[in-house]
């Protein structure tokens, strides 16, 4: 395995939770370290870190909220061989409404899934805000250079962000541990918050979730949201790329191993088996939650005992759940129905020397869990939503003697990986019932196979794997910086306009050529684009095909011969020839189309209309109104109506609303010019929904590309107009080498 790193001077934590708490001795205050799979993680990198560098530079700063009680510790007091901690402290209104209000009664029911447990309070968004530059704060004051930044979970979504724009050089990671749902959850939240929390996440470099389905989920709100462009899974800004990473967070699978293995865990096995009259124990543990499902899998164990009586007095479902958040009302009436269910279940099926339910509210020790791994022979692990659930890890970790059976939900992220477990569906309680039964009857060598392919996974992708493959990742896109977001495959692409011998390179202009700008008659290509275009002609038949008219794209071309095609297709010019026009349609139509683009002109200053030879243009880039893009949509759904003798086409580009006949586009005449010679290479670039059609239209062999973000018929994608240049360049150099 490959050290962490070692450009990175210091790695720092940043979580709501510090993983430490006070202990009092003799000598003062001590800081006692917590367990726990991020902390496992952590020290592990520690300890590469520490490989030839200095001791100091071997310790971990982690930052994240402090109560009152550590005001008053001494800084020494904070620090310990492998840690130094960093209190966060911030006024208590604000921290209520930050972490019991936003994070907790507003992104927890929602991310999992839960909206009507949600609290939509803008009052706890702006404390979220506020804690979350509180955190800023103290990292800013923290942060040197080369050091590297690794932020956790939903309280801290603003402060990738927030960090990017006060230190832009930071290497910044950040991993969400919870579900990140689909766009239509996102959806649920108010505009501006949604764009928030999005935005803050893409402060950082790399950014990781649990699972494949919410690494796509988070793009597609990217997407949907910000309208970014998305090249494989790369978030591309326009001065660099955010990568996204499902990495399956995991546990320390040889502590789990060996610990099940200690003479005192044996004894307390033993102890529970005797107490339980060695009846087939089924086993859970959660922390209480509406998430974790406990009441649907009560009634789908009530099932079981209902269908199968047989069973009576030989299985003993011992059901821990750990307390948490109790003083919250919703969480009161989850335990108070839980309890309820227990009781009534045991009241049904009980007698007096059997209880179908053992039921306890409180936290085990180590030890006790692990007797509970070790003697149980079903773990019934069914949360109804679950990033990840790392007990069902724990459990198949802790069975070395290769026996018992996973019965786990198809909600949890870790069904994913253990598909040896059985799979079901925690609300379907028959699916439940039926699953119980078929562990119980399973025979020792199905389950000696099962979870022997579930433990060499786990061993294989433990918690040290889950960090190691965080950092690759990061490392990757440092020592391979690359200029060109693309999805192209490059060294083919490359290789196959060398060997052609008549090429043909379509072109757009505006957002292809040239960047978008707010007054059109300022775009342009740059100088050195303009000479890789006069190179290129040299080799290439190399066309500008745009929707400007035949003025302004002589006059921008005139010392470079490329093909012009203006007004998406009306108008023809080959290098040193006049201009041809393939349009012959009538304008009768063109008046009454102005006259109803005039009222948007009206109602929105700033936009203006754009009168061609063959077509009218309504732009609106520089009007400011929030209501302008339904209104464009309003405005295009009008000019569909228009009576014309001729067929039309109405165009939505990018902040422009287009009228033309529709006997041309630039999908015709580019079909038309590809036709003319027997061209054995043939590239099409562009980045608006008018070159949809030339991407439509050309043969399926033909390399096409879609600049940007937005759904196209392009078979691949470059994510920035900048891009366009970059490729042209390489091909460009490819001929000069040959």
């Amino acid at each position: 395995m490959k050290t962490f790193n070692s450009s990175f001077n210091r790695l720092l934590i940043v979580s709501y939770r510090l993983p430490f708490t006070i202990q009092q001795t003799d000598q003062g205050p001590e800081l006692l370290q917590n367990s726990g799979g991020l902390v496992s993680a952590v020290l592990s990198m520690a300890e590469q870190m520490g490989q030839n560098q200095r001791k100091s530079a071997t310790k971990i700063h982690w930052i994240g909220h402090g109560d009152s009680s550590l005001q008053q510790l001494d800084s020494s007091a904070l620090e310990n061989d492998t840690f130094v901690a960093h209190p966060v402290f911030m006024d208590e209104a604000v921290h209520k409404g930050f972490y019991e209000g936003f994070s907790n009664d507003l992104i927890w029911p929602l991310f999992h899934y839960f909206p009507s447990y949600a609290s939509f309070k803008e009052h706890d968004f702006d404390c979220y805000q506020q804690a979350n530059t509180r955190f800023l704060e103290e990292l800013t004051a923290l942060v040197e250079p080369g050091d590297f930044v690794w932020i956790h979970d939903f309280q801290l979504m603003l402060l990738p962000d927030l960090l990017r724009q006060a230190m832009p050089e930071t290497s910044i990671g950040y991993f969400f541990h919870i579900p990140f749902p689909t766009y239509e959850i996102i959806k649920l939240l108010p505009r501006t918050w949604r764009q928030a929390l999005i935005q803050g996440v893409l402060g950082a470099d790399v950014v990781g979730f649990h699972t494949t389905d919410y690494v796509q989920h988070f793009l597609q709100s990217v997407s949907e949201v910000l309208d970014l462009p998305i090249i494989g899974q790369r978030i591309v800004l326009p001065d660099r790329s955010i990568r996204v990473n499902a990495f399956p967070i995991s546990i320390d699978f040889n502590k789990f191993n060996k610990s099940g293995q200690e003479t005192e865990v044996f004894a307390t096995q033993q102890h529970y088996k005797n107490l339980l009259r060695h009846n087939k124990i089924i086993f859970s543990v959660d922390r209480l939650d509406y998430t974790k499902g406990i009441t649907s899998r009560l009634q789908g164990y009530e099932r079981f005992l209902i269908q199968n009586p047989d069973w009576h007095d030989q299985v003993t479902f011992v059901m821990t759940v750990v307390p948490s958040r109790d003083k919250i009302g919703q969480y009161q009436e989850l335990k108070r129905e839980i309890e309820e269910t227990v009781g009534r279940i045991n009241g049904l099926f009980g007698t007096i020397g059997w209880r179908p339910i053992v039921y306890s509210y409180r936290s085990l020790t180590f030890t006790e869990l692990l007797a509970l791994y070790t003697a149980c022979d079903i773990a019934l692990i069914t949360p109804i939503r679950d990033g990840m659930n790392l007990v069902c890890k724990e459990f198949v970790a802790s069975r070395h003697d290769l026996k018992g059976v996973l019965i786990l939900s198809e909600l949890a992220g870790a069904a994913q990986e253990l598909r040896d477990a059985i799979i079901i569906n925690p609300t379907d309680t028959q699916e439940v019932a039926d699953a119980i039964k078929q562990a119980l009857l399973m025979p020792a060598a199905e389950q000696e196979k099962r979870l022997g392919h579930m433990r060499k996974h786990l061993q294989n992708h433990n918690v040290f794997r889950w960090s190691h493959d965080f950092f690759t990742a990061f490392n990757d896109m440092i020592t391979s910086p690359t200029d060109l977001e693309t999805d192209l495959p490059i060294q083919p692409f490359m290789t196959a306009f060398s060997d052609a011998r008549k090429r043909l390179l379509l072109v757009d202009f505006d957002g292809t050529l040239a960047p978008i700008v707010n007054d059109p008659a300022d775009a342009r290509p740059s100088d050195s684009l303009q000479t890789i275009l006069v190179q290129l002609a040299e080799s290439s038949d190399v066309v500008v095909i745009s929707g400007r008219n035949r003025s302004f794209l002589e006059k921008t071309f005139t010392r470079i011969p490329v093909h012009l095609v203006a007004e998406h297709g009306a108008f023809l010019k080959k290098p040193d020839q006049p201009w041809q026009r393939l349009d012959l349609s009538a304008d009768d139509w063109v008046e009454p189309v102005r006259l109803t683009m005039d009222h948007f002109v009206d109602r929105f200053p700033g936009s203006f209309i754009e009168g061609k030879e063959t077509a009218i243009a309504w732009h609106y880039r520089m009007a400011e109104s929030e209501e302008v893009e339904g209104q464009a949509i309003d405005l295009a759904t009008q000019l569909r109506r228009v009576a014309s003798s001729i067929p039309l086409t109405v165009i939505q580009g990018n902040k422009v609303v287009e009228v033309k006949p529709a006997q041309h586009s630039k999908g015709t005449v580019a079909q038309t010019i590809a036709e003319q010679k027997p061209y054995d290479f043939i590239i099409s670039i562009g980045d608006d929904t008018t070159d949809e059609d030339m991407f439509r239209q050309l043969p399926n062999w033909a390399y096409t590309l879609k600049v940007g973000s937005g759904v196209s018929f392009a078979r691949y994608r470059l994510a920035r107009q900048q891009d366009v240049e970059a490729l042209l360049q390489r091909m460009n150099d490819v001929l000069v080498e040959a």
